[in-house]
Order: C-alpha cells, then sequence, then structure tokens
C-alpha cells in the first residue's frame, strides 16, 4: 500500500520519454503524452481499483516508471501553448 507521508505532486515519466506525470494525490494525477510535435494533457480521478493500482504502480517506480524532476513537466507543458 500507499505509504501516508507521500508529499504530493510527485513526478513520473515513462521509460521511453514519450509520457510525463504529475501525480497530484493518492487518486488522481495528470499525463502529458508526447505524440510527434504535439503534446496533450489529460486529467485522471482515479475512482476504480485498477486506477488506484496505476498510481500506486506509478509511485512504486513499477512497470517502467522512473523519477522525474518538476522541469521536466514544466518544459513539457509549456509546448502546448
Amino acid at each position: 500500500m500507499l505509504n501516508k507521508s507521500i508529499d504530493f505532486p510527485q513526478y513520473r515519466k515513462l521509460s521511453n520519454g514519450l509520457r510525463f506525470y504529475k501525480i497530484n494525490s493518492s487518486d488522481s494525477f495528470e499525463e502529458l503524452q508526447i505524440l510527434g510535435k504535439k503534446v496533450y494533457h489529460f486529467t485522471f480521478k482515479a475512482e476504480q481499483y485498477p486506477e488506484k493500482l496505476r498510481i500506486m504502480d506509478m509511485l512504486s517506480l513499477e512497470e517502467g516508471y522512473l523519477p522525474s524532476q518538476p522541469i521536466e513537466w514544466d518544459n513539457t507543458i509549456k509546448q502546448l501553448f
């Protein structure tokens, strides 16, 4: 289970560098998806168990998730504008 002392937001990325995640809480996160020269932004609210497992996987660095820094998120989200 999740460590109750986690400070949010937490930042993660996929190992291929094409998706970045900003985990805002134990049940919500944002995703930046890079497709070619475009960046897409999605917001997720985990209401069902599989969605909550995905957040736990991100926080525990499972399934190809890597730690990321806020600057990586900021630089990627700037490409939306």
